[in-house]
């Protein structure tokens, strides 16, 4: 797992470069005037790059279940937090056509523009992808933040250990012997 800011940087810029190539090789698919393909090939990108983000981030399951109890809780409630349906899980098509549905809209405007000659393939392409750069930077944004929180908590807990020391507490006999006399 990442364990300093720059690192967790390096990683978010690397992830931001798959995801803008997958995104050129969307709208390449989605330039082919044939119905359902675009959509189809789109659902098999995000099948391949949604886990690669993730295990870069260092949430995918496995890693995820190899960590220490609390590191593991903390990081499943950040996923939580934030919202994140693909963060630590595994990948389905399930998931995946679950995520397009809230994307109807792009989705719907792409089909339609690839019957259109020349420019409605250029319009599908273009619309392809900003959908797939917008749902990857999002993933990336979500596992970014996550991440961070766990730095954050990382770097908390030994200050909360530490913390200032309590005033001594004087012995019970002393306060006793000088109450009596």
């Amino acid at each position: 797992m990442t364990r300093s800011l720059e690192e967790l940087e390096a990683v978010k810029q690397s992830c931001r470069s798959m995801v803008t190539k997958s995104s050129s090789l969307s709208a390449g698919t989605a330039i082919i005037p044939i119905p359902g393909v675009s959509i189809g090939s789109d659902v098999a990108i995000l099948m391949r790059l949604i886990p690669k983000i993730n295990e870069q981030f260092g949430l995918s399951p496995e890693q995820i279940e190899s960590l220490d109890t609390d590191t593991r809780l903390f990081i499943m409630t950040s996923i939580s937090t934030t919202g994140s349906k693909m963060a630590g899980k595994y990948i389905t098509r399930k998931l995946i056509t679950l995520m397009f549905k809230k994307m109807t809209g792009r989705i719907s405007a792409k089909s339609a523009s690839s019957y259109v000659p020349f420019l409605g393939s250029a319009i599908a392409g273009g619309i392809s992808f900003a959908t797939m750069k917008y749902m990857g930077n999002s993933h990336i944004d979500d596992c970014y933040e996550i991440i961070l929180a766990t730095l954050e908590n990382e770097q908390l807990e030994p200050a909360a250990l530490i913390g200032p020391t309590p005033e001594p507490v004087p012995p019970l006999t002393t306060d006793l012997a000088s109450k009596a006399q």
